[in-house]
């Protein structure tokens, strides 16, 4: 798992998981994390839609920094379709956890289970996957750090 990665690594981690948004959003609030990376895979009506893809909150330099970390660890990882970094911007297309998230906050849409390819990653490249989101972490700590 990502989180067996970045414990390894000496990053502390807290998994959390609820069917409701505002509750994760307030536990991560409390947490005082440094950071949140919401994980998700993708779906879509056209099975052709494939990808990886790596949401932002607008404004938010941090934020910006450890989507585009993560998604270039994806990405090169994986070899699937770069589809961005997106930005959420509130009204728009602002996304729960990325706007109600006091610390900077990404989600990360791995790959779409509704096309074949994707799915096939999602199902046989689990640790891949794991190591790359991890790695993607370590690299955004590294430029936070290395920046002070």
């Amino acid at each position: 798992s990502a989180e067996s990665y970045l414990n390894a690594a000496g990053v502390a981690t807290e998994l959390l998981q609820s069917d409701s948004l505002e509750e994760i959003c307030e536990a991560a609030n409390a947490s005082d994390a440094d950071i949140f990376v919401s994980i998700h895979c993708n779906a879509a009506e056209a099975e052709e839609a494939n990808g990886t893809e790596t949401w932002a909150f607008a404004g938010s330099y941090r934020g910006s920094m450890l989507a585009n970390c993560i998604q270039s660890q994806l990405v090169d990882t994986l070899d699937t379709t770069d589809r961005g970094v997106k930005i959420a911007t509130p009204g728009v297309n602002g996304l729960y956890v990325l706007t109600n998230t006091a610390m900077p906050a990404v989600l990360v849409e791995l790959a779409f289970i509704t096309n074949p390819g994707d799915e096939a990653i999602l199902a046989n490249a689990q640790d891949a996957l794991a190591r790359a989101v991890a790695r993607g972490i370590t690299d955004y700590e590294q430029l936070i750090l290395g920046g002070k």
